[in-house]
Parts: structure tokens; sequence; C-alpha cells
């Protein structure tokens, strides 16, 4: 074998083929060190005359799952991804990939410039760099395209989206599926190779499309993109390579890389991929271990009890859902069967899938058929009475071990657990609707949550393919009660001028699928008006209030589900509506509030603010762990796009935490104490005054 001391890449000879191993845990990331060692066992592998031919493998549970992330924003080390790629590509030597796990990023680019790919059944191959603000940076713009043709390259490298061995294969991304041993079968294939021309991806031809055909391909991918730049860059780069010499191609690529990776865009969107590494790291929970959960119970089969119920079943749980009565409980069966039909009816599911999965729920009245549950999660009616009732119940009948989960929106998880036994088994889920699609689960960890509860809970969320941010008890938790403060600074900005047309543009031009009202619309105003309500005796008079909603709510407009709210709706569609611009306007000449014309990027400004604000005093109380959590909740749970990073990195790195600063000084003289500015966000944004001051000093 031959080994640098320190190198993670190693050959060993299997009589003329030489077949070289990169050994970089956890996914053989293409590290420098393994460039490197790539370069020089290729280089030994040219020179020796008894070597005709090569392959590359990878040890562990993958192939080359990427770059390493770590040198992103770093002077580039030498030598690069793209010259090493081109150096085998270039070999007079039979190279073949022995591919396994996944080959993403620079995995899938060391396949495409070797001579023949090999692959795993199992198998997952792509280009993910769009989903760090990226393109392809070691040729895969441009001999993807090579191997598949235009259209297929451009919809793998502008989505990011990983596909299967069967569908590789298919498509000619690779050559050939191992019926056996991988490396056995990848030895056989490059003897067989020996001695014939080599075929070097490079030096295809690729049949361009005809300019109406590009066209289209790119307004399609711009339209998917909805403001994010890489996505676009990524086709254009594919429609290149019909055009462009490889040399010119990836020189192209490369340029767009590093131009980049220097981007708002870029630093966000690295910023999400560092955060959800963090989200899962929880302060005193090393070494515990969570409990065994096989048997989830769910209460309630509405639409959140529905969901649950459907993502439970498809991590692979038993589930017990009850309801009230029979009736209620057969309906809720019908709306979870529906969910699965939906998904035969798309492919993402196959007839015996969901008939595996409707066996293992039970559906019923009895709430004793919860007893031998392991956990039970309770997505009832969002009132603090029912939800007690529900667990002091539930209390008697599981076993003092099982978990108590409260998929609560709103209320104290410490006031429901007040009547039930073995209080620190009781944790907040806070699922988002629908359930079983949106990817946030809130953890929720009550003041006498033990820790294996909370393990366990996150372990869950793990299973069901969550990404889940623990949180401390308020009002809201981390999502709601900043969204709270921002749907209040949306109708502040209506009396002061603004229109709910323009607000939504403004936002939505920003690349946020729905702007504010148009949601408010799809979730319902009743929902707000009813916590509103709840609120109002508590509710600081010296808090500025605007009846707006209130007033469209007591008309019974409470959005799409009755035809009018803050539009109107024809067959769906919302228009303006007048008498909501009438509304407006009569409110805020009543309130003796001064309008004003509005830009876009006040608006921007106005929301990032109160957000970020909001954030930082959740950050001083506690309740999340880190500023990259609160991002993280916002993209997984309120549509917000990972390559604007999110409300507490937009304030820091887009705004910048003064102009933050100052937003929130006008808020609190103009909005009222409950938008006074947080003593976090002022520490940070003196700080950043500090350094700046400092460096104009030293300058």
């Amino acid at each position: 074998m031959n080994e640098s001391a320190s190198s993670p890449v190693a050959s060993v000879r299997h009589g003329n083929v030489l077949v070289i191993e990169i050994n970089n845990p956890p996914v053989n990331a293409t590290s420098q060190p393994v460039r490197e060692g790539l370069q020089r066992e290729i280089a030994t592998a040219q020179a020796d005359a008894s070597i005709e031919a090569i392959v590359i493998a990878c040890a562990g549970r993958t192939f080359v799952a990427g770059g390493d992330i770590r040198e992103f924003g770093q002077p580039p080390k030498e030598p690069m991804l793209f010259e090493v790629y081109n150096e085998i590509e270039a070999s007079a030597k039979p190279v073949v990939a022995a591919m396994h796990g996944t080959a993403l990023g620079g995995g899938f680019e060391l396949g495409m410039a070797s001579h023949f790919r090999f692959a795993d059944k199992n198998t997952s191959f792509g280009l993910p760099e769009v989903k760090l603000g990226l393109v392809p940076g070691a040729g895969g713009s441009q001999r993807l395209p090579r191997l598949i043709g235009v259209a297929a390259a451009i919809d793998i490298a502008s989505s990011g989206r990983m596909i299967k061995a069967d569908e590789a294969l298919k498509l000619g991304a690779i050559d050939a599926i191992a019926n056996g041993d991988l490396r056995e079968d990848a030895i056989k294939a490059a003897r067989d190779l020996i001695g014939k021309p080599v075929r070097r991806t490079g030096a295809g031809a690729v049949a361009a499309l005809d300019p109406v055909q590009a066209q289209d391909a790119l307004a399609a991918v711009r339209k998917k993109a909805r403001g994010q730049i890489s996505p676009e860059i990524a086709a254009q780069l594919v429609l290149d390579a019909a055009h462009l010499p490889l040399k010119q191609g990836i020189a192209a690529e490369r340029k767009h890389f590093m131009e980049l990776m220097d981007t708002p865009q870029g630093r966000a969107m690295r910023h999400v991929f560092f955060a959800e590494r963090e989200a899962a790291k929880i302060p005193g929970l090393e070494g515990v271990q969570p409990r065994a959960i096989s048997c989830v119970g769910v209460a309630g089969a509405g639409t959140m009890g529905a969901g649950i119920s459907v993502a439970l079943l498809n991590a692979g749980y038993q589930v017990v859902n009850v309801e009230r009565d029979e009736a209620a409980a057969s309906a809720g069966r019908e709306r979870i069967a529906g969910i699965f039909a939906r998904d035969v009816k798309s492919g993402r599911l196959t007839q015996q899938q969901m008939d595996d999965r409707m066996a293992r729920i039970l559906n019923t009245a009895d709430i004793y058929r919860f007893a031998p549950c392991d956990m039970v999660i309770e997505a009832v009616f969002d009132d603090l009475a029912i939800k007690q009732d529900l667990f002091e119940k539930l209390s008697g009948i599981v076993r003092t071990d099982t978990i108590l989960a409260t998929n609560t929106s709103y209320l104290d998880p410490n006031a429901i657990a007040e009547r039930t036994t073995h209080r620190e088994r009781v944790v907040g889920m806070h699922f988002f609707a629908p359930a079983n699609i949106m990817r946030l689960l809130e953890v929720v960890r009550a003041k006498e949550t033990s820790p294996d509860v909370l393990a366990s809970a996150l372990d869950a969320g793990k299973k069901l393919r969550k990404l889940s941010i623990v949180a401390g008890v308020t009002e809201g938790f981390i999502g709601n009660r900043i969204y709270q403060r921002y749907r209040r600074q949306c109708e502040f900005m209506l009396e002061e001028g603004a229109t709910p047309q323009q607000i939504d543009a403004a936002m939505e031009s920003w690349g946020l699928p729905m702007g504010p009202f148009r949601v408010f619309d799809l979730s319902g105003l009743d929902i707000s008006w009813a916590l509103r309500k709840r609120q109002a005796a508590t509710r600081n008079p010296a808090d500025r209030y605007c009846l707006i909603p209130d007033l469209l709510c007591e008309q019974n407009r409470f959005g799409q589900k009755t035809g009018a709210g803050w539009y109107r709706y024809e067959n769906g569609k919302p228009l303006p509506d007048p008498d909501v611009a009438t509304l407006i306007e009569d409110c805020a000449q009543k309130a003796g509030v001064a309008r004003h014309a509005f830009s876009d990027d006040e608006i921007r400004l106005r929301l990032v603010a109160v957000m970020a604000n909001e954030g930082a005093k959740i950050l001083e109380e506690g309740l999340a762990l880190r500023q990259g959590d609160i991002d993280l909740v916002f993209l997984n749970g309120y549509g917000w796009p990972a390559w604007l990073g999110g409300p507490m990195f937009q304030a820091q790195e887009i705004f910048g935490l003064k102009a933050i600063l100052a937003e929130a000084e006008k808020m609190a003289q103009r909005d009222g104490p409950m938008f006074s500015p947080a003593s976090w966000l002022v520490k940070a944004a003196q700080n950043n005054i500090a350094i700046e001051k400092a460096g104009a000093a030293g300058g």
C-alpha cells in the first residue's frame, strides 16, 4: 500500500489495477489534503508502467459527498479541485469511479471526470451547490450536459435535487450499477478497459437548445428561484457548455463560483448550513439517551392531528388516534387516508405503502386505547381548560413514563402540565401546518421537563425528518411571538400610508413566496382576532393598537374562506378591495396618524427590524439558544427563503445593526414599550460602532 504519513488518500495494487482510496471521514469531503493526495496518486499511476488501470473509491459510508465547506470564504489552497479532475480526465490509463452512498458536488464531478462510472444501487447523485448560493466549481456544469444533455443537466444543476442510481443510469450520468461487490466489479470494469480508447467526458459534444427553448428554460428556472441568483447562473453555464470548449467552460464556471462565494446570498446560505449543524447541539443533553418510542398516540384528528398522524406513520411508528366520538374518529381516518391517497396519485407513495401505513393506525373514540403508548401528542382545540382536562385524564390512563407532548401554538405548557402527574414528562412539540409537510418543529422545554424527555422529543423529531429547534416557554414560543410583532408592524404601516398589496409586493419581490397580507388571509383573520381578544385584558395601554383588522373581522371578513379579508377573492384570486382602502384611511384619520408614501426598502427595513429586535429579546431572555435558531424557525416555518438567511442574519449582514437599532428606537417612540430596543441589540450595535471607529483611527 502506498500512503503518505498523514494523507487521507492511499492506494493499493490489485495486479495491474491501482485502487486509490479516499478516507476522509465523515463524508470524504474534497479538502486540500484529499486534493493533494489524489493528484499524487494519479501521477504515481501514470509513471508506473506496470499499472494499466485505476479505480477511485472511498472508505466509510459514502463516496465524496461534497467539498470542505470550512474552506469556503478562505483563500484558495492548491491544488484546485478542477485542476485535479482535469488531470484525472487526461489520464492515458482508464480511470473507473466506484461510487456508493452519496456522490454530491465534487463527488459527482469526480465521477464525471472519470472514464467509467460504476455505482452501488443505493447511491444518490447531485450538484447541491445552488443550496449554498453557489454553482458547481469543478466542471459539473460543463461535463454533466455532455453526459445527459442540456435539459436534464439544467434541471439537476439549477435545482440541487438528488437522483438515485436507477435514474442516473437511465439519464446516462453513470455507466453501470454493481451487481455484486462494488470494488470487485469496478476492478473488473477497469481491466476490461485496458488497451481500449478512454472515453473522456470533456471531449463529448453537447447538442444545444434552440434559442426559444433556451430562453424558456432560463425563464422557468428564474421563476422557480424567486430571486435567488445562483440557479439561473448554473442553468446559463449548462447552456454555454454547448458553445464553449471544456477549458473555457470550466474557467467561466470557476469565475462565477468565486464571485458568488462573497455575495450576500452566498453568505446567507452558508450561514443557514452551519446554523442547521449547530441546531442539533443542545447544551446539557450530552450523553443523555432518549427513551424508546414505538407507539405514539395523537389526540385529535382534525387538520393538525391528521397531519401529525401522517408524519408519524411515514416515520414508521404505530399510531393510536383518538377523537371525541366515533363519527369524528371515522372522519379523521378518512382525512388521513385522503392525504396518503394524494401521495399515491402523485407517485410519492405506492398503494402498498399506503396500505402498510393505514394498517399501523388505530382510529377510535376510546381514550383508554392510549394506555400502551410511549408518547401522546395532543392536537386538540387551543384552549387551556380543554388541554388541562385532557392531560389530567391521560395521567390516569397511560404509564407514568409515557411522554405527554402538547402541540399548543401560544398557551403555556407549564400551565397545561399543572394537573398532570409526573410533570417532568411534559414537553411542547409545536408542529407547523400542514404537519406532514412543514419541516419545522419547535420543541418547547417546560419548567420541569426532564433532559431525557427533551432528548426523546428531539429524537422523535429527527425520525419525523423535522428540523427541531429548542424553545423556552413564552407566548408564541420563538416563531409566533416574533410573528405577532411582524404582523402588527404590517398593520401600522397601513395606517401610515402603505397598502396591503404594496407590502405584499415588496416582500414577494424580495423572495417570500407570499406577502404577509396574503398569508393572513390564507390562515384566517379570525385566528389572530381570537388571540387579540384573549390578550385584551393584559394589553399595555401605552402600546399602539391598530383597529383595522378587528373591524374587518366584525364584518365577517376572515380571509379566503369567507371570500374576503384584506383582499376580495374571485375564483380564489386575490384582488385589491376599495372597501378595505376606505376603511384603512378612515381608521388612520380617526387615530390621527400622519400618512406618507412608502418605498420597498422602508417596508423591508421596518419588518426586519421588528423581527430582529424581538429575536434579540428572546435571546437575552434565554428562550432561544442561538441567533441561527431564530433564523431557522423563519426559514422552515414561515417561508423565509434560505438565500435571505433569516431576519437575524439580515439585520446584521445586510441592513447593519446600527440601522436596525435606529429603526427600533423609532418604533419605541412611535409604537410603545412593546417595541423598545432590546439591550442585546443596543450592545451589539455599539460594539459594531466601536470596531468601525477603531479601524478608522488606526487607518
